[in-house]
């Protein structure tokens, strides 16, 4: 066993292939152990299995951490969030196109200014690991400098991160447009740049059809071409206004996602955030380009945008990914995420079992982006981002956690009435990211 291995025990869970959206899951679709131990080495999962078995085999004197009633799991991942929208999270009373032109741009327009967007990098990545989120796929702004701070920070506290400078010419202010010449230059300097360095990507980021020129979007389409491999990011159909805007635009596509299939932007490790408003035609052609669709329910439900028809996307083979989309999105938390995406599956007619909760808040998304061979899950060699959960955080959690027969119990629990203040500490590559002030559990008493 190498010298610096470390061990952690709690209970473990983590999906090792994709649980169904319907029924209980299959046994070999996940693992669970009640009473686990974790065993972390260089950065990596060396081994996990049940204490029993583990620790009569532990070398004297190895390093355990110990978490009583908590559920270590693999680290969050966020497939789709806008980190210069922190401080537009909770803006009151606007739908989609009225909230970017009210809120969102004059907000991004703050990041010209390298010393604000460094300032807010830290924040935004600070919060991250706050809500137990490891890895993530972030729109900067139009700025480079955006970009560079959000990488810089990224950097320092060796995230796993795809993130890109956002791709805009036309329908926003001066101060936050740049030409399809600019675009094409600044993001091939800050790919040549961060592109594979550490554990970041960088992403191809047009924002959406209509606020590029058929100019900028062909020049991303080649800026795939030239680098092969490259994930993509934007959005689609999330409004009917939206949608009804986008198309008179561009008369001569067909629909909205014919736009970026025209210049090459449909393929996969394209990620399409909202898809709220698309047949099943278009569904079809997602899933054959091997492309993704984000789920995005709290701000989908905030914005009035519509909700997310997750089984017609399934069922058609779009491999869909789970998404804060703050600031548009209520909560950094993919916990309250996820029980946002069950509150739309039910108003669906449908549901949402919670090992598919988890899923698609971790290995699922990672498939997604395409970083499931980096992280994901717990097995041995991945990369050890993962979070604890406390299952006893509130008075709440711990009452209903006490009458919890099964591991869905268990789950659900976490989900419904979890939250930030659920998560115990954030490792990243082993290392701690985040560990909340034990004084901070149950804080405050009756009067």
């Amino acid at each position: 066993m190498p010298a610096d291995t470390c061990a952690y025990r709690a209970s473990l869970f983590h999906l090792i292939d994709d649980p169904g959206l319907d029924g209980p899951p299959s046994s070999d679709a996940f693992e669970w152990f009640e009473d686990g131990i974790l065993l972390i080495s260089q950065g990596r999962v060396l081994a996990l299995g049940a204490a029993a078995d583990l620790l009569p085999v532990l070398p004297a004197g190895l390093s355990l951490t110990h978490w009583p009633d908590s559920l270590i799991v693999p680290g969050f991942i966020d497939a789709h969030i806008h980190f210069p929208q922190l401080d537009v999270i909770a803006s009151y009373g606007e739908q989609l196109l009225e909230w970017l032109n009210n809120y969102t741009f004059p907000a991004e327009q703050r990041f010209s200014d390298a010393g604000y967007a460094e300032a807010t990098a830290d924040v935004f990545l600070d919060e991250l690991l706050r809500c137990g989120t490891t890895s993530a796929m972030v729109f900067c702004t139009v700025h480079p400098a955006s970009a560079e701070a959000l990488f810089s920070a990224a950097e320092r506290r060796n995230l796993r991160l795809v993130a890109g400078k956002v791709l805009m010419d036309r329908h926003a202010p001066a101060g936050l447009c740049d030409t399809p010449e600019s675009g094409d230059r600044e993001s091939r300097e800050l790919i040549e740049r961060w592109h594979g360095r550490g554990r970041l990507e960088y992403a191809v980021t047009p924002r959406f059809a209509a606020t590029s020129t058929p100019e900028q979007l062909r020049l991303a389409g080649r800026l795939l071409a030239d680098y092969p491999g490259l994930p993509m990011q934007t959005h689609l159909a999330e409004s009917l206004a939206e949608i009804d805007w986008t198309l008179r635009l561009y008369p001569d596509r067909r629909d909205y996602l014919d736009v970026y299939d025209h210049y090459g932007l449909l393929r996969e490790r394209s990620v399409f955030a909202h898809c709220v408003h698309i047949d099943d035609d278009a569904r079809r052609r997602i899933a054959d380009a091997g492309a993704t669709a984000a789920f995005c329910p709290t701000s989908n439900t905030f914005l009035g945008s519509g909700l997310f028809d997750l089984h017609a996307a399934r069922e058609a083979g779009i491999q869909v990914s789970l998404a804060t989309d703050v600031g548009g999105g209520t909560s950094v938390s993919m916990l309250q995420t996820m029980a946002e995406a069950y509150k739309v599956t039910q108003l669906r007619g449908r549901s949402l079992n919670p090992f598919q909760a988890f899923y698609l808040a971790t290995l699922g998304n990672a498939r997604a982006l395409g970083l499931d061979t980096h992280v994901g899950n717990l097995q041995p060699g991945r990369e050890a981002d993962f979070v604890v959960l406390d299952r006893h955080a509130t008075p709440l959690l711990a009452r209903k956690d006490a009458l919890a027969k099964s591991l869905q119990d268990i789950l659900f629990n976490l989900i419904i009435l979890g939250d930030d203040r659920a998560v115990r500490a954030t490792h990243i590559a082993g290392r701690c990211g985040y560990q909340r002030p034990e004084s901070s559990r149950h804080e405050g008493r009756p009067c």
